[in-house]
């Protein structure tokens, strides 16, 4: 016969007023641990008491029940109800809740204590993390939260931050797939994506320690403490918008600045206004650069400047700060170590002395004009000026004799300080920015990017038009052979016998989005279909293609092998293209171009704000539409900021057949000197640049033209 389970009892719970209650001595804590009293004792007040007291009652001397209650479970609750008692925020008899067990029960008081104290299983901490997130989603704020569980701020701000962290990773946490250090370290970064590739790579290697997590998401972050960072200022930086990854669990050095482009803008914003500062000297040049090579002053002459002078009051000033620095010296002299003011005011005061010591010398006026100044920010992110340098072209020519002086003075070029029309020319990383007034001075030459760029447009279009004219192709090939076996190989040149595509390291965005490169593209794909992948059968197929098709074929490849780019020369040789080399190049691009009859503007190269119109001078804008939409046009649009000119010019120019320089052949250059008819009548033009639009304004004169236009 089957034995049944015996039914068990739970024990009852009842009201008992608190001044029925005593601690029992059974209680087996005893060692302080956890939560304060006092605290407890908050969050009782806050919360009420969440758990129940575990009590027994007390029996007298014949084993009847005394009315008095011992607490052997539950003790720190009960000196937390105590203490609001003896504060008077609890009345003495007030009811608290408890579960009563039998006085009769044959277990142990102290059984009962020990197992309340060691069943109770600790909550893991991402319960606790999700917890206080799931509080600030519902509308607690950190502060609230933080007094509400007793914690500093900060510590709230950290479990915040780890239940952030992706939710896949917190699942390998809860399932002891990680420690809690490698989640500490993966928080640095709120990029959940991020923080899951970097797991994958290092979920199965030796090396996965919570520096080289770090390490891993911050890479392509800038540290706070670089010099870019410290010169701008990270409060700069977050200003405008600039994200800063902070870890909360360790040092960081205030943290990692994450917008790389953002912080290099605002570097070379602050230093170009530095730049700008220095220039207003009269120096001729200023090199600025965030970090420039060493040897940088290698062959320039330093002038020798006077110490700067300083007035009556700045003589005072001087004075009284080494007398007190003296007079705290002396009086600490013994001292083994200076109080905290002391040592801040001693520091306070050389500071101020260094800023006097570091004032600029005095330079001849003269020699100003002919030096200029490199400008620059150091290891602890100061701006570092190293003024006085001479360039061996600047050097004044030596005279003759006094009269040869005067006149070497006044032919040398260099102006005055002061004097108007002369500024500085400051170069910002190794690129010139003219100052706004040099888009009046004339036609200058084109930056060496913007020709780079131009001419890649040139080479695409050549290797084009060379792919779909196999004769030329053919003679070009020839041309290159025969002279490097029977001549003496040319330095540089147009074609490349081994044919290597040349890749273009300066281009503009639309490129690879040219009418050249589809077509280029459309054929080598064509071509692709066919060949055969080993070597055998490749000789085997070339043999077996008819001439048509072979030359058709001979002329793509060597397409690829034209190279008209413009690259600045290297005067010394070596890596890069010489002078000759380079005017060779450019030669032999115009003879290929002339034999293919190749047509920039057939070949769809239309001048645009972007690839020209807005990389130029005001007067080039202006000479462009003076080529190709004649005189008028171009007197009409004078008036214009560049930007609203360059726009203009680019609708003005669409379909006129105009190109730059670098793009044009012979024909193109004779072309450009006559404007178009058509583009003389108002049609080309929009109504607010007519004279028409009003009919009281004058009809006629330059200046009547450009008041009709504002």
């Amino acid at each position: 016969m089957a034995t049944a389970n015996q039914k068990i009892t739970l024990a009852s719970a009842r009201d008992i007023p608190f001044n029925k209650l005593t601690l029992s001595q059974s209680n087996v804590r005893r060692v302080k641990a956890g939560m304060s009293i006092e605290e407890l004792a908050e969050s009782i007040a806050r919360r009420g008491l969440i758990q129940s007291l575990h009590v027994r009652p007390i029996l007298d001397a014949d084993g009847v029940e005394t009315g008095t209650f011992e607490v052997p479970a539950g003790g720190r609750r009960y000196r937390a109800l105590e203490l609001l008692v003896k504060q008077k925020r609890l009345n003495k008899t007030a009811p608290v809740p408890c579960i009563v067990s039998d006085a009769k029960d044959n277990i142990l008081i102290d059984e009962v204590s020990l197992a309340e104290n060691i069943e109770r299983a600790p909550l893991h901490p991402l319960d606790q993390f999700r917890a206080f997130q799931a509080m600030r989603e519902k509308g607690m704020t950190e502060e609230a939260i933080a007094a509400a569980f007793f914690v500093g701020g900060n510590i709230v701000k950290q479990r915040l931050r780890l239940a952030a962290v992706s939710p896949k990773l917190l699942d390998i946490y809860a399932d002891d797939g990680m420690t809690l250090e490698q989640l500490m370290a993966f928080a640095v970064a709120p990029d959940h994506a991020r923080q899951e590739q970097v797991w994958e790579a290092i979920q199965n290697s030796w090396q996965k320690e919570p520096y080289q997590i770090r390490r891993m998401l911050t890479e392509s972050a800038v540290r706070a403490s670089d010099k870019r960072a410290l010169f701008v200022g990270v409060d700069a930086y977050e200003t405008v918008g600039g994200a800063v990854l902070r870890d909360l669990f360790q040092s960081d050095d205030g943290g990692w600045l994450q917008d790389v482009a953002l912080l290099d803008r605002l570097a070379s914003e602050k230093l170009k206004a530095a730049a700008e500062e220095i220039a207003a000297e009269g120096w001729k040049w200023i090199e600025a650069a965030v970090s420039l090579p060493y040897g940088v002053t290698y062959g320039l002459r330093q002038l020798s400047g006077a110490p700067a002078d300083f007035s009556d009051d700045e003589q005072v000033v001087i004075e009284a700060l080494q007398a007190e620095r003296d007079r705290i010296e002396a009086e600490y002299d013994a001292a083994d170590e200076l109080p905290e003011e002391v040592d801040r005011r001693l520091g306070e005061i050389e500071a101020e002395l260094e800023k006097f010591d570091q004032r600029p010398p005095r330079y001849d006026a003269t020699e100003i004009a002919r030096a200029g100044a490199f400008v620059s920010i150091g290891a602890n992110g100061s701006l570092v000026v190293d003024r006085g340098y001479v360039r061996p072209a600047d050097e004044a020519p030596e005279p003759a004799g006094p009269a040869a002086a005067e006149e070497a003075d006044v032919s040398s070029g260099a102006p005055a300080v002061g004097q108007a029309g002369h500024p500085a020319v400051v170069v910002m990383n190794g690129e010139a920015e003219p100052a706004e007034d040099e888009e009046e001075d004339g036609i200058k030459p084109l930056p060496d990017r913007l020709l780079a760029e131009l001419t890649a447009h040139r080479t695409l279009a050549l290797r084009d038009a060379l792919a779909n004219n196999p004769k030329v192709a053919m003679t070009a090939l020839l041309h290159k052979l025969v002279s490097d076996n029977f001549l003496h190989p040319a330095a540089g040149g147009c074609l490349e016998a081994n044919v290597r595509q040349v890749y273009f390291r300066d281009q503009t965005a639309d490129l690879k989005e040219c009418a050249s490169a589809k077509s280029i593209d459309e054929r080598r794909l064509m071509w692709g279909d066919h060949i055969p992948a080993d070597d055998e059968g490749l000789w085997d197929w070339l043999t077996a293609l008819d001439e048509g098709r072979r030359l058709d074929l001979l002329a793509h490849c060597v397409s690829y092998g034209v190279n008209a780019l413009y690259e600045k020369p290297n005067p010394y040789g070596g890596v890069g293209v010489t002078e000759h080399g380079l005017k060779l190049r450019l030669a032999q691009a115009d003879r290929l171009a002339r034999a293919t009859g190749l047509d920039m503007v057939e070949a769809g190269w239309r001048p645009t704000v972007g690839n020209y119109l807005g990389r130029v001078t005001k007067a080039r804008i202006l000479e462009a539409v003076r080529e190709g939409a004649g005189e008028r046009s171009a007197q009409l649009v004078a008036h214009l900021k560049k930007g609203e000119m360059a726009k203009e010019a680019e609708r003005l120019l669409a379909e006129t057949g105009w190109l730059p320089e670098p793009l044009r052949s012979v024909a193109d250059d004779q072309a450009m000197t006559e404007p178009a008819g058509h583009a003389e009548s108002d049609e080309a033009l929009p109504a607010f640049l007519t004279e028409d639009g009003d009919e009281d304004e004058p009809a006629e004169g330059q200046g009547q033209a450009v008041i009709a236009a504002e």
